[in-house]
């Protein structure tokens, strides 16, 4: 089929055929979400969602309502961003397209005044190849994805299909309750000890008690106090972070609660510590059994009667400061040991939460692994890698030491390493540790990466190797395998050319070299 830009007046663009499935062209964002069989839904990317499209000018605006319309969806079109305000006080939309350069406000003014307001549409910017650096702009304030003129009828048709699903799957995500306020992290997951954790979170967040987070490395601690900050009374004031374990004794006192000028030596200046920055908010002491017992006991002070001196003062000052403290240890235990004070765990354990390790939720594995899917693909600019059903089904099973950290360390490994192949058990096996592997058949394949593709690949390309260190030997192998041609090895790895580029120019190669340097 042939296509015509979308700026082509609208009678002249070809009738579409039956929607087929729906493959991800553009470089950033969430595919429609893979079902078990590791397929895309065309039918789930394109149900009547309801869409705006904002542009000044008539030719363009009609023609993209009109694919849009043939696509399924409900489309209303406005011709200035004032006018499109105005509308989304009342309505709400799933989808708001919008063209950068407009009279009065324009494009990226619209998506500004967008993040300041809650409207639960997915922005896309229509922007000319000059102007992509404002496009840029526009999704760090929020917008979905952007599309350069001129394109075609497909690539808008996807971009708006990828952008309905994302709406979607972040609907299905399980964040927390609106009350969390705007910029509260996402929790994924619907499991029941999920639903419990975001239960505890809405009944301690609103009080400004101490809330002592428990749990194994990679659970998600932080995330949670992050959440508790962002549902409370204090969400508009900092939350100041402190990770205990970098700091030397010495170093830690003088980053909770500062020093004067030649405290000791080095100490050339004042320096203001973790509380003080958190007067008025939150401070979150990140594994706070890290800290040693004579530094305990000024803690316990600050707990007790929110005030302290800074190091080499005698001056003392008072702070309102909400104390999160988080721990991958048995604290109780840590008593019994001496290595942590009983008062201290008293004063620090007035509400404890603990987060359940990823082997208690396998349920919401499969939700973590398409959110994880979705962020590596945004990061990498490539569409979403596929995942084949019997490797979700390895890890559903697996018993995950390293919990949601190592889940996501895997699942981003798998798609830097991906070669355009549905992911498989068998390229997930030797990643997991004594994960179950299948008995042996004389008729096996190798699947996730084809044989042929992995015969092609330098041996060079090892698990013992980092991630930026497995995808510089993956480009350098694909431009190999095309005798350096750019545009081919671009295609070949689903990445844009500009992205390619961009990374031979930090490897050191030369600009529009043809061949390898």
């Amino acid at each position: 089929m042939t296509t015509k830009p979308c700026v082509m007046p609208s009678m002249d663009l070809p009738a579409q055929p039956a929607a087929a499935p729906l493959v991800a062209t553009s470089a950033n964002g969430c595919t429609p979400t893979a079902n078990s069989a590791g397929a895309i839904s065309s039918s789930a990317a394109s149900s009547g969602a309801r869409v705006l499209v904002v542009d000044d000018h008539r030719q363009a605006r009609e023609s993209m309502a009109d694919v849009l319309r043939r696509a399924g969806h409900q489309v209303e079109t406005l011709v200035s961003a004032v006018e499109a305000i105005k509308v989304l006080e009342r309505e709400s939309f799933d989808v708001i397209v919008t063209d950068l350069q407009m009279p009065g406000m324009n494009g990226l003014e619209f998506i500004h005044h967008l993040q300041q307001r809650p409207h639960g549409a997915q922005v896309l910017m229509v922007t000319a190849h000059a102007s992509v650096a404002s496009a840029v702009d526009a999704m760090r304030h929020g917008a979905f994805d952007y599309i350069e003129k001129p394109f075609n009828v497909d690539q808008l048709e996807h971009l708006v299909a990828r952008a309905i699903q994302h709406g979607r799957l972040l609907d299905r995500k399980g964040n927390i309750e609106p009350t969390a306020g705007p910029g509260a992290p996402v929790m994924i997951g619907t499991s029941a000890s999920m639903q419990i954790l975001r239960m505890r979170i809405a009944q301690v967040a609103r009080t400004s008690e101490t809330v002592l987070i428990g749990g194994e490395s990679g659970t998600g601690k932080e995330l949670v106090a992050r959440a508790i900050h962002a549902a409370s009374d204090r969400r508009g004031a900092p939350l100041v972070s402190l990770n205990c374990p970098v700091l030397s004794a010495h170093l830690m006192e003088s980053e909770l609660f500062g020093h004067e000028r030649g405290a000791f030596t080095g100490a050339e200046s004042p320096r203001t510590g973790r509380f003080e920055l958190a007067d008025g908010g939150t401070i979150l002491l990140d594994e706070i059994t890290e800290i040693e017992l004579p530094l305990q006991a000024k803690l316990l002070r600050v707990l007790q009667e929110r005030s302290f001196e800074r190091v080499g003062s005698s001056t003392t000052r008072d702070v309102d400061v909400r104390v999160l403290a988080t721990t991958n240890r048995h604290l109780r235990e840590e008593v019994t040991a001496g290595r942590f004070r009983e008062d201290l765990y008293y004063r620090l354990a007035v509400l404890p939460i603990t987060i359940p390790p990823l082997r208690e939720r396998r349920e919401d594995v499969q939700q973590l692994v398409e959110y994880f899917l979705c962020r590596a693909a945004e990061r990498l600019h490539r569409p979403v890698c596929e995942m084949e059903p019997d490797a979700m089904q390895l890890l559903v099973e697996y018993h995950w030491p390293g919990n949601v950290r190592e889940l996501e360390n895997i699942v981003t490994r798998a798609s830097v390493l991906n070669l355009g192949l549905p992911i498989a058990a068998d390229q997930l096996r030797d990643w997991l540790i004594d994960a179950p592997r299948p008995a042996a058949t004389s008729g096996a394949t190798t699947s996730g990466l084809a044989t042929a593709a992995i015969g092609s690949m330098p041996a060079a390309i090892e698990p013992s190797l980092n991630l930026e260190e497995m995808e510089r030997k993956l480009i350098e192998a694909t431009l190999e395998r095309f005798d350096g041609h750019r545009a081919k090895s671009a295609q070949a790895l689903g990445i844009g050319i500009r992205t390619l580029s961009g990374k031979l120019k930090a490897y050191g190669y030369a600009p529009r070299a043809k061949n390898r340097m």
